[in-house]
């Protein structure tokens, strides 16, 4: 594994980095013999791989999840950066919060992942990618991510896994909680939150506004003239309200709503502050309940939107004005346990409207129908897991899906699976249709992945290594005039640990990947992706005694390209950070964090700058 920094900087203090993260994510991997005393890892309970309820440890699929604590610990950190602390993701940003970002899950493009709010598509179907970029993290419990074909049980969008936003639910009682931090690049944050319960009806609502002056997103080396050194704020205002009443024992009707707008300065280039306000929305209203004994359903009703617009551009490319999506769906889920597991059955139809300014796209409606079913089980040591879609789309057709994956347990440590899937991934309304970029010709991008993975776990500690293969016919080029690539493949292996020895809690992951074209006979061929790095090493240790809790991360990522053709080179980089929390007395607790601590100067993409050192110091009061 190699590791450098770019744009030239402090070439000593780069290597010293860089050898102590690879040297602490082997520790930590290596530290699994030692005697667990506390509460298993694995205990977390998801729904997101099998649309079923269960244990992390339990799921065949390569899963992680990122709980409230884990937030609150990440104070200035964007929510693709935070995304790309886990096994297997990276990220590539157009500069620091509320700048568009980009998450690679196992060096699949932005837009094989999809991203659900509580079960609701959230995403840009003009730029076919979710919509990261100004979602209020206050508002979220946690956060599921599972990597893998998902097109099976999702569809569209979902080729290389899904990212689902868990919002924060009501309990009996009360449970109010407020939040301030202040921070580098004149960095403020207020957020305030009480959840309720009582008897059949619980609730959750949540406020959020976030504000920082920023620094430049661009340096002189970007393209098309970008450059602008002023700085580049945001601002935010956010929130969410998420109801529940308990019809009956096995009966609940839940609502959800949310909301943010930010505005966010960017660089398009010398002349004008450029400025764009965001806006993402998401209503829900969800039924479940038990018809019969072994019968559950669920229908929901669902809207988002997502909408990007421009108040001021220095580019005299640009077009003033909103261009949005709204994503209408209705969903009817049902289980059924049988004999050999639970069966499940979805029926789905989801419509998408974009609108843009000025001269309105070709095409701006679209409508996808599916029907899928699944079958999860286990025996003994045995576990299966097997899904079949079929979506229609009014722009493609029929569309075909399939999933299977077994998994073999034998020994209370062990256990070894092998699964397969295909995927279908239509192009986005820009790749098509917007005037002077788009190609209306372009076809829809089929996949297929094959994923093997040896997992050990015992008490507190687990281990995974994983190996996976990629292979996409008509992949969708980047840039202005996308065509379809014949064939890329991207293969590559995670090896992945956690666990807690006493007070100490440690994850650690290694990561190798080989994203390429591999269509033969082109001039990349055998050119790696843009903006992925191949090797990657990630380490966390906490620390919790009393009062106290003290952790430390590294992230090291290897060289990267920013173009298809493999003539820009960004160095890698590695970022330690620093935090602390003190429960100074039963209900408040001040925290303290550093990000970037060795200060580095780095690019995930070609003149877009990324933050340098940042302080962050917070104040949260939440009752016991």
């Amino acid at each position: 594994m190699s590791f450098a920094c770019s744009l030239g900087g402090r070439h000593r203090a780069c290597v010293a980095v860089r050898r102590s993260s690879v040297a602490l994510a082997v520790a930590l991997l290596a530290s699994t013999g030692a005697h667990a005393q506390s509460t298993p890892a694995t205990a977390s309970v998801l729904v997101t791989a099998t649309r079923l309820p269960e244990r992390v440890g339990s799921a065949l699929a390569e899963v992680s999840v990122i709980d409230r604590a884990q937030l609150d610990a990440s104070s200035g950190r964007t929510l693709s950066e935070v995304l790309s602390s886990l096994p297997g993701l990276q990220f590539s940003s157009n500069g620091g919060l509320g700048k568009s970002a980009s998450v690679f899950v196992r060096g699949l493009e932005a837009r094989h992942t999809l991203l659900l709010i509580d079960g609701v598509r959230v995403g840009s179907a003009t730029l076919g990618t979710p919509s990261l970029d100004n979602l209020p993290l206050d508002t979220v419990e946690r956060i599921e991510v599972v990597r893998g074909p998902m097109s099976a049980l999702y569809g569209n969008d979902a080729a290389g896994g899904v990212i689902q936003v868990v919002t924060q639910r009501g309990r009996p009682g009360l449970q109010p909680v407020v939040r301030a931090i202040a921070g580098s690049n004149g960095h403020g944050q207020l957020a305030a939150g009480l959840g309720f319960g009582q008897g059949a009806f619980d609730g959750n609502l949540q406020l959020q506004s976030t504000q920082t002056d920023g620094f430049s997103a661009t340096n002189p080396r970007a393209p098309f003239g970008n450059y602008n050194p002023d700085r580049d704020g945001f601002r935010q205002q956010g929130g969410s309200l998420r109801l529940g009443w308990q019809l009956q024992p096995d009966w609940r009707l839940e609502t959800l709503a949310l909301s943010a707008t930010g505005r966010s300065g960017y660089d398009d280039g010398l002349g004008a502050d450029a400025q764009a306000r965001l806006t993402n929305t998401v209503q829900s209203l969800q039924l479940t309940g038990k018809p019969l004994g072994d019968w559950q359903t669920e229908l929901r009703l669902s809207r988002s939107s997502d909408g990007y617009d421009t108040l001021a551009s220095a580019s005299p490319y640009a077009t003033l004005g909103e261009i949005s999506t709204t994503q209408r769906q209705i969903g009817w889920e049902n289980r059924l346990a049988t004999p050999v597991g639970t069966a499940l059955m979805v029926l789905e139809r989801l419509t998408q409207s974009v609108d843009r300014p000025g001269t309105p796209f070709t095409l701006s409606e679209r409508s996808i129908n599916a029907l899928g079913i699944g079958l999860n089980g286990q025996a003994g040591g045995h576990r299966w897991q097997a899904a079949l879609r079929e979506d229609h789309n009014s722009q493609y057709g029929h569309q075909t899906t399939g999933q299977a994956a077994y998994a073999y347990q034998w020994a209370p440590a062990w256990r070894a699976g092998l699964s397969h899937g295909t995927s279908f991934n239509a192009p986005s309304f820009n790749q098509l249709y917007y005037p002077g970029f788009g190609n209306p010709k372009l076809q829809p991008e089929r996949g297929e992945q094959t994923e093997a993975h040896l997992r050990w776990a015992e008490g507190a500690h687990s281990l995974r290594a994983t190996v996976y293969d990629y292979r996409i016919r008509g992949y969708i080029s980047s840039g202005p005039l996308p065509v379809n690539v014949p064939r890329t493949r991207i293969d590559g292996m995670t090896l992945a640990y956690e666990g807690q020895w006493q007070a100490f809690r440690f994850t650690g992951s290694l990561d190798h990947l080989n994203p390429r074209n591999a269509s033969t006979g082109t001039a990349n061929n055998g050119k790696l992706l843009a903006r992925r790095a191949q090797d990657m090493a990630k380490a966390q240790v906490d620390w919790t005694q009393g009062p106290w809790t003290l952790g430390s991360t590294l992230a090291a990522y290897g060289h990267r390209f920013d173009d298809a053709a493999n003539a820009t080179r960004l160095g890698g980089y590695a970022t330690p950070d620093l935090h602390a929390d003190y429960a100074v007395a039963r209900d408040w607790t001040v925290g303290a964090r550093v990000n970037n601590l060795a200060d580095h100067v780095y690019e995930t993409a070609l003149g877009y700058t990324q933050p340098r050192r940042q302080g962050f110091v917070t104040l949260r009061w939440q009752p016991k």
